[in-house]
């Protein structure tokens, strides 16, 4: 199994910047897609951005394109998320997953993704 683990959320002001990191462990294939995912409080969990492991390609959710950066060290085994610019509507829960096999319903697709971490909460004031 794929085991995937979240670091860096925490608190800061309007317009300050975060780093996620998510850790992958167990096994995992080396091209799979990888995404970041958020849910803010009594909402839907939405795609924020999404890639592949081995390179060749990003994609971003669109309330936070030009500001979220998506990347994948395959030294680490991680995929990390650069935020900046960020503002209280980015409050949420964020959360990294794997597809691993399986049907590829697109990068942004919830339903494409087999494996979650837990999540690590961003807020913003």
């Amino acid at each position: 199994d794929v085991q995937l683990v979240e670091s860096g959320g925490g608190s800061v002001q309007a317009g300050g910047s975060l780093g996620l990191s998510c850790a992958v462990s167990g096994y995992a294939e080396r091209h799979n897609c990888m995404a970041w995912f958020r849910q803010p409080p009594g909402q839907e969990r939405v795609a924020v951005a999404a890639t592949y492991r081995s390179g060749g390609g990003t994609w971003y959710g669109s309330p936070v394109k030009g500001r979220f950066t998506i990347s994948a060290d395959t030294a680490k085994n991680t995929v990390n998320l650069q935020m900046n610019s960020l503002n209280p509507e980015d409050t949420a829960l964020y959360s990294c997953a794997a597809h691993q096999g399986g049907p590829h319903y697109g990068p942004l697709v919830r339903t494409t993704y087999t494996y979650w971490g837990q999540g690590t909460q961003v807020t913003v004031s």
